[in-house]
């Protein structure tokens, strides 16, 4: 039913009837649009059951179906529209029976224009009542599947006192996402879900939207939804493109679920990711149920004696310059946070002081030199507004690099040395340049042009004959397959491997251990 024009379908044998039924009044300054016109009874029904008309004139007396027939089946086959009879004759019987299947006028013809108008709007407004009330009604509905749908996911309803298929829940799988701006500092998301999904949610068939603790909460039903979201997620799993919907939010997700009852898990998990993101790196944009820690085996307890185990060990590592060291003390030191259950503003007070105790013994150790350390009031506010774990690492390795300059005793080549042990001690990781430049004090651009100054190859060619290397070794390991060598010399894509290896060596990783191990 429309909200602005209104349909009016005209019924009637007689085709000089049914024209002068068109100018007899103003249509369209009544609010209506003639949508069709029906010439015998069983085309009147046909029309009025495909087209679904807001009003019908009807004339009593056609060809196969009377009027009062039309309406009857009409009602039957659960049409709501609206009928004004015409009719040539003022028979009480007639009308008793229109009037008893809610025909809302029964003119007699020759139609008076007057009476025809005023049958007209008395049907526009009862219309337009309905409309009102329908509007009303759907927003009640919504507002109490919204408060449903919110306790399904809290688990604080009792299923089996809902009908899940009136509020259209029913499905054979679900997943929970939440998601929020990349960038905390921004509040207003401008984008549509549906156009993320790049699917039609018509009827609310693919997803639910619901807001829960002031986070938007999507519950995709069904495996086409389930689907759609996986293909984004493979789409931008390195990185989302500039100016993509993607490229300013963060997702989480939660596990796949069958049954109703357990939606609440899904969402459980999506929550509990979504206040992990402090620990995702930088241009990491999803994060799912697949990335939680396993608590039960390995959990981290903030304490003073944490606190002054990591100060000692950078303080030792800062005397002797020993940046490989430093960095894998970082690294370790993230890796024991990510187990931590700890609040996250409680991590970043436990780091604020790692870093406060570590700056006090180097000023007592080196009382000669002046260090540009920030005020301790500085380093409590930057921390506590950093929204991720890798920014505050990068201020430990800038500090550390500031210290050792200071000290006045580092040298170029021993960083470069550092530089290529820590290569080959982590080649089986996903290594970039965004990742090791600032580890060693360097910006990205600067240090790719310097690597390949100094090793007359760029970056990426000199990690592929580093990872080479250690598969040919894996390979002499008869105990473990091609794609297990492919996965801990680096190579997450088999194929991928398979490329590399024959470029580098000249035959494939089967040929290479089949031909070695027969020298042998």
């Amino acid at each position: 039913m429309g909200v602005n024009m209104m349909n009016v379908l005209i019924a009637d044998d007689e085709e000089i009837i049914r024209e002068g039924l068109k100018f007899v009044v103003d249509w369209n300054k009544l609010g209506f649009t003639i949508c069709g016109e029906a010439s015998d009874g069983e085309d009147a029904l046909n029309k009025i059951l495909q087209i679904n008309p807001d009003l019908v004139l009807l004339d009593i007396r056609m060809p196969f179906l009377l009027g009062t027939e039309i309406v009857q089946l009409a009602r039957e086959q659960n049409y709501q529209g609206h009928f004004i009879i015409l009719s040539g004759y003022s028979d009480f019987k007639y009308a008793q029976t229109a009037i008893r299947y809610g025909v809302d006028s029964y003119l007699i013809k020759p139609i008076d224009e007057d009476e025809l108008f005023q049958a007209v709007s008395g049907v526009k407004n009862s219309l337009l009542s309905e409309q009102q009330k329908s509007v009303v009604i759907n927003q009640y509905k919504q507002k109490a599947k919204h408060t449903i749908l919110r306790d399904i996911l809290l688990n604080n309803h009792a299923l089996d006192t809902i009908n899940l298929d009136e509020i259209n829940i029913t499905a054979s799988v679900y997943q929970v996402v939440l998601y929020k701006n990349y960038n905390p500092e921004i509040y207003a998301l401008t984008y549509s879900f549906a156009d993320l999904l790049k699917i039609s949610n018509q009827g609310n068939n693919s997803f639910e939207y619901v807001n829960v603790h002031q986070t938007d909460v999507i519950l995709l039903k069904g495996d086409f939804a389930l689907k759609r979201f996986q293909n984004i997620l493979d789409h931008y799993e390195n990185k989302p493109q500039k100016g993509s919907p993607l490229d300013s939010l963060f997702i989480s997700y939660g596990r796949l679920v069958h049954k109703p009852e357990d939606i609440h898990c899904s969402y459980e998990d999506a929550f509990n990711l979504l206040n992990r993101r402090f620990f995702c790196e930088k241009n990491h944009h999803t994060i799912g149920y697949d990335e939680y820690p396993d608590f039960n085996s390995t959990i981290f307890s903030i304490n003073y004696e944490e606190t002054k185990r990591y100060c000692d060990i950078f303080c030792y590592n800062l005397q002797s310059y020993n940046r490989k060291a430093l960095t894998a003390q970082l690294a370790s030191l993230k890796k024991t946070l990510y187990h931590s259950q700890s609040q996250i503003s409680d991590i970043k007070i436990f780091l604020a002081d790692i870093y406060i105790q570590l700056k006090q013994t180097i000023q007592h150790i080196y009382k000669t030199v002046e260090f540009p350390f920030p005020s301790n009031s500085f380093v409590i506010d930057y921390f506590e507004n950093r929204y991720y774990l890798y920014e505050i690492l990068l201020f430990f390795t800038e500090q550390f690099e500031m210290i050792m300059n200071a000290v006045g005793n580092s040298s170029n080549n021993r960083i470069w040395d550092d530089i290529i042990n820590y290569i080959q001690q982590n080649c089986q990781d996903n290594l970039k340049i965004e990742t090791i430049a600032p580890l060693f004090g360097y910006n990205c651009s600067y240090f790719g042009k310097l690597f390949s100054k100094k090793y007359n190859e760029n970056f990426n060619t000199y990690l592929d004959r580093v990872r080479i290397e250690k598969s040919k070794l894996l390979l002499l390991q008869d105990n473990l397959k091609v794609y297990e060598v492919a996965e801990k010399s680096g190579y997450r894509n088999v194929d991928y491997f398979h490329k590399k290896f024959r470029k580098y060596v000249g035959e494939t990783p089967a040929e290479f251990r089949k031909n070695t191990n027969s020298k042998f």
